[in-house]
């Protein structure tokens, strides 16, 4: 299929009713929303998003890897229906429904390794965030966590303690969560370990027990590190292999939970369920959300039995695993499992074969990485001094917004791609060439 009635710009974005709910936004919500850019959704279809003035996008960016399956996939709308018609709600920590057993039930099946898992049911990633902080302590009884620079866990206050992507995120808000220790992410183009060495030399982890351990921070202190597979707001850093092995022999050796967020590289992303499956990496907990429910807000923490230590009522939620996007989140594991993961895989290669195409042609790309939909490009100002240009980033977002081309930034100066999951080859040439365009648009105007 190559005749597609999207993108489609039909008057300049914002549009007039755009720009009244941008208005009305503005006068009542608060302050502390970003909003990227004035994008006022009405519906969506696949991997088109139609506006309220009618202009159409091409999603590239799935409401930040979260409409796993598109918008409107019609196993998942028909699965939100049918759960919404029986009922909206029963707490999930005092009651049963088939449901929540169902999907936690999948959910345990399908993570990484051998081991029995359970799983808690959150309304979002950083609840899950919240209950692994809550769970590490409790069954280690240690106190102290390691996260790395880079990374983001969540805004509630342990999440965002764990959090290092953005000072604005902690500004105004200490103290926060005591006994928390950041170190370097496997950041292989800005390591300063390796960087420009040929290979890496694992430095990154190798100083955890040199200069951390050996220093700062006694290990049996420590109840766990929490680490993302693939760094997502950090800027879709993809870790050298071996990082996430190295990471659990550090843990087995001194009694350290390993957890691992998995919130934006989880549930087929990366062209597996979960990113550390393409290292064979078992954690001892597993959070994930965002894409689990196409949309619909439900996270989950997946948990080893072994480590599954908490006492009855320690832990709950009145609204996490809500019937209605249990429903959701069991029809969009179908997609994925069925269709959507394998095509990410395929699909995935074509969009990372593209980028590598753009940064040959254009030397304001100074990296591409990425494993399945889950593409970043770096941006510099120049690839010897390697000198973010998130300037560049900024306007390259808001000249293909205006084309019909949904983008997000992460990082200093890094572009994400991570359109749905059903996106096909089409519709990632088309994406690349706008993209194309917009680079070379922007680079001439910043000339």
């Amino acid at each position: 299929m190559t005749d597609r009635d999207y993108p489609k710009i039909v008057v300049p974005p914002p549009g007039p009713k755009a720009r009244a709910v941008v208005d009305r936004d503005s006068e009542w919500t608060s302050q502390c929303y970003i909003k990227e850019y004035p994008l006022a959704i009405a519906r969506g279809s696949g991997v088109m998003v139609e506006d309220i003035d009618g202009n159409r996008y091409l999603d590239f960016m799935a409401g930040i890897a979260v409409a796993s399956t598109g918008y409107g996939h019609p196993h998942v709308v028909q699965a939100i229906q049918a759960a919404a018609a029986n009922f909206l709600h029963i707490c999930g920590s005092d009651f049963y429904y088939e449901g929540m057993a169902a999907l936690c039930e999948r959910l345990a099946k399908v993570a990484p390794g051998p081991t029995k898992k359970r799983v808690f049911l959150t309304n979002s990633g950083t609840e899950a965030t919240e209950g692994a902080i809550k769970l590490a302590r409790y069954a280690t009884r240690r106190t102290a966590m390691i996260a790395f620079k880079g990374a983001f866990h969540g805004r509630s206050t342990g999440a965002v303690s764990l959090t290092s992507s953005k000072s604005r995120q902690h500004a105004g808000f200490g103290p926060l969560l005591p006994d928390v220790h950041h170190i370097d992410y496997a950041y292989r183009y800005r390591c300063r370990h390796c960087a420009d060495k040929p290979a890496c030399t694992k430095g990154c982890v190798t100083s955890i027990e040199h200069d951390l351990f050996a220093r700062h921070l006694d290990p049996h202190d420590v109840a766990a590190i929490f680490v993302e597979p693939i760094q997502g707001e950090g800027g879709y850093v993809v870790p050298p292999a071996g990082f996430l092995t190295e990471l659990r022999h550090l843990c087995d050796k001194y009694g350290i939970l390993l957890v691992f967020d998995e919130v934006q590289s989880g549930i087929g992303r990366t062209g597996k369920m979960f990113a550390c499956m393409h290292e064979g990496v078992e954690p001892d907990i597993l959070l994930t959300a965002k894409g689990l429910g196409s949309g619909m807000p439900i996270g989950a923490m997946i948990v080893r039995e072994t480590v599954d230590k908490w006492r009855n009522g320690a832990h709950g939620s009145t609204f996490g695993g809500n019937p209605v996007c249990c429903a959701a989140a069991l029809a969009t594991l179908d997609v994925v499992e069925q269709s959507a993961m394998a095509n990410a895989a395929v699909q995935g290669e074509r969009l990372k074969a593209g980028a590598e195409a753009l940064m040959a042609k254009h030397a304001c790309i100074g990296d591409v990485r990425g494993v399945g939909l889950m593409v970043g490009l770096e941006f510099v100002k120049d690839r010897t001094t390697r000198e973010p240009d998130g300037v560049l980033v900024q306007h390259i977002v808001e000249l293909a917004f205006e084309r019909g081309l949904l983008l997000l930034g992460a990082g200093k100066s890094a572009l994400r791609l991570a359109p749905p999951l059903v996106i096909d080859a089409v519709d990632i040439d088309r994406g690349l060439a706008m993209l194309d365009q917009c680079i070379t648009d922007a680079t001439a105007a910043a000339r």
